[in-house]
């Protein structure tokens, strides 16, 4: 009898390149698939009859032992780090139970790149010896296991901006990854993310990311790998990058927290592995994505103890106080129904009428103030955005992903498009971009006073998560990384149902809106998980923070 093979579910193919780059992508996936041993295999006959939704199947697969379902599905980071503290668990029974789980994950989502688990274990059994010799923690996240995106340098390992053109060994941790494993981070897998890292959909040479909820659909993007290892409790804590939505679409596709900070607040240096023309206009930002507000809180509230801008002087050096960040007087929140571009899809829009039912309530009306909110410029800001993020008319990425003979995406094909069409900038021409960039800046910040809020509430996506290769349309989060606005996503108890519809009221905003009602009647959404986007000004990420304590009981979020 022939050993099983391992397996890694896909609904839908990504595009095949020349032969040579498919020999080398094989010999990549197979020196994955070599690091499994085949007792966490899923069985065929599970593979074969996977329905939509396969966030249960990990916990019925029988590869993970009670105590490792226990251990993955009933903390957060924060009660992970408290449990190992006081020696409830062990740093290697966690590490060994969320390895475990990550490739169960893995072979349902595809939602990996890297997996060490016998690295992780030798890592969590020095900590548990530093306890046991020491009666104290090394840090804040001793034996706490954290998923990292594969872009992001983590020693030893292999990082990649997605295409085999990138492929690097990392010889050391970058910033934000040393400062985490100082605090006692356990490190044991590295995640999936888009060709190009630039859309909404995670789909690279190791293979296209499936939504936990319902595999037609998409995971998200950029960090899409991560979302989805943490929607599958595959991990309790993850770091994301984000640039357009990259931490927050994903996050809002799979149900789950995801914080993108303001640009130069949390250390991103090293996480490029080559200089990408498009921050010379739009900042990228890291931040955490995980179960809970008070983990985002921990893990920023950790990197910004080490005081990370005495080594990178482009830091703002923000004391964080984080969700102790005092809120003067009702909160005034201003509710987003649609952004006067693309009208949301119909769950969307339930969402939006949950949020609102909710705070509206008699009851907290001395803690919060509802209005509703006038989104300035939305369609602007995308037209100007997707031509910003190339002004080199999208060129080098082009060239340096074909030159393996990897075939170019679709998503990274719309992606380019825009700026394609304008060619290489001048640096006369890139500074008007600036320019025209800041005088929008100034006329978002006036509409914002004047409508006299702390924060808005909205969408996070124009729809619950897109179906594969659609994810066109992302002005929701894209336009906060254009005014380099600190956001949140949170969960809603709000899900895609089949057969749902738009108001017969509805009139398309644009063509852009006319095209996501297109597709809304052109895909099964069931399933789907709805969040909802909380943002505050710039360089006010401790008073976003401060809304969310607030919030956290209102709306029950975790």
């Amino acid at each position: 009898m022939s050993a099983p093979a391992f397996t890694v579910l896909q609904t839908k193919p990504v595009p095949r390149g020349t032969d040579e780059f498919e020999v080398k992508r094989a010999a990549i996936l197979k020196e994955f698939a070599d690091k499994v041993p085949t007792e966490y295999y899923i069985p065929k006959s599970i593979l074969d009859s996977v329905e939509l939704d396969v966030s249960g199947i990990p916990a019925k697969c029988s590869i993970l032992s009670p105590e490792e379902l226990r251990i993955t599905e009933d903390y957060d980071a924060s009660g992970l780090a408290e449990a190992i503290a006081s020696r409830e668990l062990t740093a290697v029974a966690v590490a060994k139970a969320f390895c475990k789980r990550a490739i169960i994950a893995h072979q349902l989502t595809c939602c990996l790149t890297q997996w060490f688990m016998d690295e992780a274990i030798q890592q969590a059994q020095k900590l548990d010896e530093y306890l046991a010799t020491h009666g104290k923690t090394v840090g804040p996240l001793h034996g706490v296991p954290i998923s990292i995106k594969d872009h992001m340098g983590i020693s030893g390992t292999y990082t990649s901006g997605a295409s085999l053109y990138s492929i690097v060994k990392a010889t050391e941790d970058v910033h934000f990854i040393r400062v985490l494993r100082e605090a006692g981070a356990v490190f044991y897998c590295k995640t999936n993310q888009p060709q190009s890292l630039m859309h909404l959909e995670s789909d690279s040479l190791w293979g296209r990311v499936l939504n936990p909820y319902n595999i037609n659909l998409s995971a998200g993007g950029s960090t899409g790998g991560e979302a989805a290892l943490i929607a599958m409790k595959g991990s309790v804590l993850g770091i994301g990058s984000d640039i357009g939505g990259s931490i927050r679409g994903p996050s809002a596709f799979c149900g789950i927290y995801g914080f993108k900070p303001t640009s130069y607040v949390l250390p991103f240096d090293g996480m490029l592995l080559e200089p990408f023309p498009g921050e010379l206009n739009i900042l990228c930002a890291p931040g955490p994505m995980g179960r809970s507000v008070r983990d985002l809180n921990l893990v920023t509230k950790t990197v910004l103890a080490t005081q990370p801008h005495l080594i990178d002087p482009r830091l703002i050096p923000i004391p964080w106080t984080g969700t102790e960040t005092p809120i003067k007087g009702p909160l005034r929140i201003g509710l987003i129904e649609h952004d006067g571009f693309v009208d949301p899809q119909p769950p969307v829009k339930r969402a939006i009428a949950w949020a609102r039912e909710v705070l509206s309530d008699p009851k907290y009306a001395g803690l919060v103030e509802v209005k509703d909110f006038k989104v300035y410029g939305a369609a602007e800001a995308m037209h100007k955005i997707r031509k910003m993020y190339f002004p080199d008319g999208g060129a080098s990425t082009r060239d340096a992903i074909t030159s393996t003979g990897e075939p170019i995406h679709h998503l990274t094909t719309d992606i380019l498009k825009d700026a394609a069409e304008d060619g290489m900038c001048t640096a006369v021409d890139l500074g008007n971009m600036r320019a025209d960039r800041d005088d929008f800046r100034m006329k978002f910040l006036r509409s914002w006073q004047d409508q006299e809020v702390d924060v808005v509430l909205g969408p996070a996506f124009v729809g619950p998560a897109s179906a594969h290769d659609t994810a066109y349309t992302w002005t929701y989060t894209s336009l906060y990384n254009f005014v380099d606005y600190p956001g949140v996503v949170i969960p809603t108890p709000v899900v895609a149902k089949a057969g749902e519809k738009y108001d017969a009221s509805y009139k398309p905003l644009s063509p852009e809106c006319e095209r996501v009602n297109k597709l809304w009647g052109e895909t099964n959404f069931e399933g789907a998980p709805i969040n909802l986007q909380l943002v505050a000004r710039k360089y006010h990420d401790n008073q976003l923070f401060g809304a969310l304590e607030v919030l956290k009981d209102i709306f029950q979020l975790s």
